[in-house]
């Protein structure tokens, strides 16, 4: 026969502070200070453009050709959308910097993180 456990009020995953004394079906605002996420702040992300896309049949795709213009859902001149890990992170445009090519910033999406210096 299995052996039953009694769960004390410290084997509880709760946090006290949640509910109000009174009232145990609204939470209870608090005003805990923010955690230290400067850990996070040195993980590696991957960062993307993403130019423009098209939607096509599979049938249209087999009977393309070298030449042949696949046409994209945006503009020239257009901003790009910016990617971090799959997550839309804003807008931005290509620029050359030294050679290279990089990504002006022109929107940021707003993330629900804060701001960048919290």
């Amino acid at each position: 026969m299995a052996e039953q456990h009694t769960l004390t009020d410290d084997e509880f995953l709760l946090d006290d502070d949640i509910f109000a004394e009174d009232d145990f079906s609204a939470p209870k605002k608090t005003n805990k200070p923010l955690k230290d996420i400067s850990f996070f702040q040195q993980l590696p992300v991957q960062v993307s453009l993403e130019l423009a896309s098209a939607e096509m049949s599979l049938g249209e795709l087999t009977r393309m050709g070298e030449g042949d213009v696949i046409a994209l859902d945006r503009m020239v001149g257009e901003p790009l959308d910016i990617r971090v890990n799959g997550a839309l992170l804003g807008k931005g445009e290509v620029v050359e910097v030294g050679g290279r090519y990089g990504v002006r910033l022109l929107e940021v999406e707003d993330l629900g993180l804060g701001g960048a210096s919290d």
